[in-house]
């Protein structure tokens, strides 16, 4: 004998489904939320690249014309050997093309990556010595320590081989200040100013720079093809305004 079916209700069927539908759309949008939220946070931490630089330019070495409208801030450390390959092979090219033209100004600020403790520190409390003495001499005592720059596995920026440089280079300083301030390290403030603004801008290796105070492409410090477009936008920016 069959047994019957007991009636479909269908409004009642209905009524659940939408009900189905309703948690469904509540979770994904619960979801959906708390995706944005973790986005946002992810965006205010980590964006080094959006990061900018307000520089206090007046304080820092420059080569070239301060009044330039484009403004390059190279955050090195005299020991990394990229940053050898840079003063070397792209701001040579750089200083032909803009540099002696009067469209940028070069400035230079220690950034202590490879021996914060001890040769990088050293070399940069030596450097920052030669531009308070003369102005004029920072440059060429900067690419005479990127020429002489030893291995990094080893110690070699001493008080004496940085001194000595100084000598034989006929860098126009007072030697035996030189050596004072690296001794004493009359310097330290400024460098240690340096590498905190370095980290403030999130900045991660060296050789890195900031175009008016914007952080360029990491390809930009070692290859000249990337770093010469970027300049030239900057240079048409500025004469939009």
């Amino acid at each position: 004998m069959k047994t019957k079916k007991k009636p479909v209700n269908k409004a009642a069927q209905m009524k659940a489904q939408r009900e189905q539908q309703e948690k469904r759309m509540k979770r994904v949008i619960w979801i959906t939320a708390a995706c944005i939220v973790v986005l946002v946070v992810l965006l205010l931490v980590i964006k080094p690249n959006s990061a900018k630089g307000d520089f206090d330019y007046s304080a820092l070495p420059v080569m070239g014309n301060p009044d330039a409208p484009v403004k390059i801030v190279e955050m090195g450390d005299y020991k990394c050997p990229s940053c050898q390959y840079f003063t070397q092979e792209i701001s040579p090219q750089l200083q032909k093309d803009y540099i002696d033209t009067g469209k940028v100004a070069l400035y230079f600020m220690n950034y202590l990556i490879i021996s914060p403790d001890a040769d990088s520190n050293t070399a940069a409390l030596a450097a920052q010595s030669v531009f308070h003495q003369n102005k004029d001499e920072f440059w060429k005592y900067y690419d005479a320590i990127y020429k002489n720059q030893g291995d990094e596995s080893t110690e070699w920026a001493t008080p004496d081989f940085l001194v000595n440089l100084a000598k034989t280079e006929n860098i126009n300083v007072d030697y035996d200040k030189l050596r004072k301030d690296i001794d004493e390290g009359t310097y330290q403030k400024e460098v240690d100013s340096h590498n905190e603004t370095a980290k403030n801008l999130h900045v991660m290796s060296t050789p890195t720079l900031f175009v008016n105070g914007e952080k360029a492409p990491d390809k930009a410090s070692m290859d000249y093809t990337e770093l010469k477009p970027y300049i030239e936008k900057k240079l048409a920016d500025q004469n939009t305004k």
